[in-house]
């Protein structure tokens, strides 16, 4: 049971989100997304926090979602001036400092290897690394769930050892099951849904990630922390 207390292809150079301004893109009439610069780092994604804590309370905005390392702001109504706000936008970035959301920590028993582990191999291949070195490599970080999104209660966990990147799959696993916990480009996650998957496991846990008669019904929020806990290794 998990535990929580309050508290080329290779992997990708990471550059800081300071290093540049955020791409601003329209979706639809009265939409606007904004991605920041560099890679998926946790300074990015500090500031995409940042940037939605300033633009809560604007009148003209209907809603927030906060992506890894990007925002979806969505108005009320379409802009009558496109340059101007986002002019406004990019000001309020230089302007706007990091913010670090401090939720809680969550431990997660995991066993890695067995069964589960359909992609251990993959890895181990694809890094150079033996399957020890991989396992411990993955669990002796702490990730912070940069988003929730994709399926209710997916965390995208940010914070992994760039020698164990791995490329997402070009071609999805059919049927990975539910609590797979996983390792997709820089980001580590835990799978909440049985079916197709394009992300590469190495372990799994036995963990409800998202229960609608909770309240709240998603276990990990945004600026939570994740640690895995080698409950049991089988290589």
């Amino acid at each position: 049971m998990m535990s929580m207390t309050n508290t080329s292809l290779k992997a990708p150079h990471l550059s800081p989100a300071h290093m540049g301004l955020p791409k601003i893109s329209m979706i639809g009439n009265r939409s606007y997304l904004v991605e920041a610069p560099g890679e998926l780092d946790l300074p990015a994604q500090r500031r995409i926090w940042a940037l939605a804590r300033t633009l809560k309370d604007r009148a003209d905005v209907l809603e927030l979602i906060p992506g890894m390392t990007n925002l979806l702001i969505v108005l009320r109504r379409t802009a009558q001036d496109d340059d101007r706000l986002q002019a406004e936008i990019l000001e309020i970035w230089q302007q706007t400092a990091e913010l670090d959301l401090l939720g809680k920590t969550i431990d997660v028993p995991t066993t890695y290897g067995g069964e589960h582990a359909i992609d251990l191999p993959a890895i181990c291949d694809y890094s150079g690394l033996p399957d020890k070195e991989v396992v411990r490599l993955h669990w002796e970080r702490t990730y912070t769930v940069f988003a929730v999104g994709s399926a209710p209660g997916f965390g995208y966990l940010g914070g992994l050892d760039p020698r164990i990147f791995m490329p997402r799959k070009k071609v999805p696993s059919l049927r990975m099951l539910k609590g797979m916990v996983t390792i997709g480009g820089m980001q580590s996650g835990i799978s909440v849904l049985t079916g197709p998957n394009g992300w590469n496991s190495l372990g799994f846990a036995e963990i409800t990630m998202f229960d609608a008669k909770a309240e709240p019904p998603a276990l990990l929020a945004p600026g939570d922390r994740v640690r895995f806990l080698p409950e049991r290794i089988e290589l």
